[in-house]
C-alpha cells in the first residue's frame, strides 16, 4: 500500500490524490457581485451541506496551487456577503465547466458560459435560471484554513430562499434523484452522472440488525460471500423462522443437500435482488 505523508509530498500531487480519492463530490454552481454590481460565476466541488436547522452549506474557493492566488469568487463574498448556490444536472455541465476558466477580473461568465441571469429575491448576486435547484444565502462566515497555495477558505452560508424547478418533483412534492440528474466531479477530467446510478439501502434506524458479528460461521467465513453480502446479511432483525425455511426448500427443492460453496452462491443471487429473506432461507436450510 503506498503511504504519503502529507508534509512530504508536492503540494499539486497531493492535491490530484485527494481530488481522485474524496470522489464524486457534488458541485456548488456559485454566483456572486462585487462591490461595483458585476455578476461571477463559478463552480466549486469542495462543497456540501451542513445543516439542516439553520439550513447552512459550506463551499471552499481554494488558493491557487501555481501561484497562490485566490479566486474572484472569494474577493467578492468577502465585499457582499451573500452568494447563490445553483446545483448542477447533466443538461448545464459543459456549461459550468467552462464557468471555470479563469476569466479576467470584470468578465460576465454568465455570458461567457450561456447561462440566463435570474433576479435573486433576497439576495444581490444573480441565480443561474438553467439550473433546476438554486440557493440564495447570506455568508455567516469566512474560515481561511491558511495561506499557502491549496490551502482552502471556509465560506459558510445560509440558506435564505431556495427555488426548485417543479419538473424535477414527484407527485409528494419531494424531488426525484433522476428527473434532477445531478452530476458531481472527481479527481483530473472527469465527472459522474447521478442519474440511473442511485441505489437504495435500507437504512438501520427503525430496526436493529443482529450484525455480521452474530451470523453463523460457515456464513461470516465464507469464500464467497463478499463484506457487502455479509452487511445485507447482518441488517436483518431476525432470522427466518424454521416453518418459514422448511417451507421454502419444500418448494425450492435444488437448494436442499447442496455442498456448502454452491448453497453459498445461491444465496449471493438472492443478495443481488435484494431478496435478503430468501438468501437467508438457503443459508438455513
Amino acid at each position: 500500500m503506498l503511504t504519503i505523508n502529507p508534509k512530504k509530498i508536492e503540494i499539486a500531487k497531493l492535491h490530484s490524490y485527494l481530488l481522485s480519492a474524496i470522489a464524486p463530490r457534488p458541485i456548488a454552481l456559485a454566483s456572486t457581485i462585487d462591490v461595483n454590481g458585476k455578476p461571477n460565476l463559478s463552480p466549486f466541488s469542495f462543497f456540501n451541506v451542513f445543516s439542516a436547522n439553520p439550513p447552512v452549506l459550506i463551499f471552499s474557493p481554494a488558493r491557487r496551487v501555481r501561484d497562490n492566488t485566490i479566486k474572484h469568487t472569494l474577493e467578492n463574498v468577502k465585499q457582499i456577503k451573500e452568494v447563490v448556490i445553483n446545483v448542477v444536472n447533466h443538461d448545464i455541465v459543459h456549461q459550468t465547466s467552462l464557468a471555470s476558466t479563469e476569466y479576467e477580473k470584470g468578465v460576465n461568465e454568465f455570458d461567457k458560459a450561456g447561462f440566463t441571469m435570474l433576479k435573486s429575491e433576497k439576495v444581490k448576486p444573480f441565480r443561474v435560471a438553467e439550473s433546476p435547484v438554486q440557493m440564495e444565502c447570506k455568508v455567516i462566515n469566512i474560515i481561511p484554513l491558511g495561506k499557502e497555495g491549496g490551502a482552502g477558505n471556509l465560506i459558510i452560508c445560509e440558506v435564505v430562499l431556495m427555488h426548485i424547478n417543479e419538473k424535477v418533483l414527484q407527485e409528494n412534492g419531494l424531488i426525484d434523484q433522476s428527473k434532477l440528474d445531478l452530476v458531481a466531479r472527481a479527481g483530473g477530467s472527469y465527472y459522474s452522472r447521478a442519474k440511473n446510478t442511485f441505489f437504495e439501502i435500507p437504512k438501520p434506524i427503525f430496526n436493529k440488525g443482529i450484525g455480521i458479528d452474530n451470523l453463523p460461521d460457515l456464513v461470516k467465513n465464507s469464500l464467497i460471500l463478499t463484506g457487502n453480502n455479509l452487511g445485507m446479511l447482518g441488517n436483518i432483525e431476525k432470522l427466518p423462522s424454521n416453518k418459514g425455511v422448511d417451507k421454502f426448500i419444500k418448494d425450492n427443492p435444488k437448494y436442499f443437500g447442496v455442498k456448502l460453496n454452491e448453497k453459498h452462491k445461491f444465496a449471493q443471487e438472492y443478495l443481488k435482488k435484494d431478496d435478503i429473506n430468501s438468501a437467508w432461507k438457503v443459508l438455513l436450510s
